[in-house]
């Protein structure tokens, strides 16, 4: 399945984790803690690790159209959250398996 995956420096990694889950638990399926996180959308699965420099994020997806969705989504939430600092999403694809 095409994965991408962006590796985005902040300090409130942590907060932006626990925001996003707590804002799609109420319609997707979420697990969380304060430094791992995954949220299964239904265009997709997000995984986020959270460490005190960054936000660790991965998506996967059925299709490769859906991926490059569902990496703008999670990234436009995820600075919506973080209004106060200007956040760097560089998605790489991972290499198929």
């Amino acid at each position: 399945m095409p994965t991408s995956r962006a590796d985005v420096s902040t300090e409130h990694a942590s907060r932006y984790l626990q925001q996003l889950c707590k804002h799609w638990s109420h319609k997707f399926p979420v697990e969380f803690d304060p430094t791992h996180g995954t949220i299964d959308l239904s265009m997709g699965r997000t995984v986020m690790d959270a460490d005190a420099t960054a936000l660790h994020i991965a998506v996967t997806s059925d299709e490769a159209g859906s991926l490059e969705r569902l990496e703008a989504v999670v990234a436009d939430h995820i600075k919506r959250f973080a209004f106060r600092e200007e956040l760097t999403f560089d998605w790489k694809q991972a290499p198929a398996a």
